[in-house]
């Protein structure tokens, strides 16, 4: 088992500063309660801005913000899971993905995933989707994996990172106001299709020309709620393991007996 935590907070649009210091004081907090790995919203380090990010960042300080993310972690001796802007490859900077990443809590890279279903005209307008399927990592005795936000609602893509052995799902979001569904209802039924955890970590407030719903949640593999916030900032935390999904799975074998070769027929 593993104590996991969600920081759910209001980003400033391009001041990392004020971005950096909201994760190390959540690190912080996390750490000291005995928790394995905290996970943080979508874009949160610049804020969730897509056309401004476009315009004014420079890709030349994503590196750096990168070392003090890494500090973060290692300094607080806790996993951490960030997500920036980071070039596509090939473009020579002139493209970008929507990124997360898994540090461990040396500040090591373990795990990055670039997001492959862009949501609606801001984000098609700022940044490319990618194309790899979600990887699978073990992280402190669970396999773990990453998609962000738009990407968890296509239950394809949580049966990728199933069907390659995950038990945990980590989801950086930044979901509006007006989406209560997602959280609600959505999520819990990935969790339970697909029988593992997954974490679901929102904004909060109001960014640039959003305003987010907030309402982070973690859901147990057998669509069970963990953990749930409500509007405003908090740090929420859940225990996550691997008996409830080798359960799960025991119990109602999804996983085994899909039938994905008929399904490719169907498709056809």
């Amino acid at each position: 088992m593993m104590l996991l935590s969600v920081l759910q907070a209001n980003a400033s649009v391009m001041d990392v500063e004020a971005n950096l210091r909201t994760i190390d004081d959540a690190a912080q907090r996390a750490s000291q309660a005995g928790s394995g790995l905290l996970l943080t919203p979508e874009l949160f380090p610049v804020g969730y801005a897509p056309l401004r990010l476009h315009a004014e960042l420079d890709p030349s300080t994503l590196p750096g913000i990168r070392e003090r993310l890494a500090g973060i972690a290692r300094t607080n001796g806790i996993g951490l899971v960030y997500s920036l802007p980071a070039p596509a490859a090939g473009s020579e900077g002139r493209s970008w993905h929507i990124t997360a990443t898994l540090l461990d809590s040396a500040g090591n890279e373990v795990l990055n995933y670039a997001k492959v279903h862009l949501f609606g005209p801001e984000e098609h307008k700022a940044f490319v989707g990618a194309q790899e399927p979600p990887a699978v990592v073990d992280f402190n005795g669970i396999r773990t994996s990453l998609l962000i936000c738009y990407d968890v609602e296509f239950p394809e893509a949580v049966r990728a990172a199933a069907t390659r052995g995950a038990e945990l799902l980590l989801v950086p979001t930044a979901l509006s106001a007006g989406f209560d569904n997602v959280p609600q209802v959505l999520i819990r039924a990935r969790a339970l299709e697909s029988q593992l955890n997954v974490a679901y970590a929102n904004h909060s407030g109001h960014e640039d020309i959003y305003n987010f719903l907030g309402g982070s949640v973690v859901a147990g593999p057998d669509g069970s709620l963990l953990a749930a916030a409500g509007e405003s900032a908090t740090l929420l935390f859940a225990e996550v393991g691997t008996e409830s999904v080798k359960a799960a799975r025991e119990e109602v074998p999804y996983l085994r007996e899909r039938r994905p070769e008929l399904y490719e027929e169907w498709d056809n």
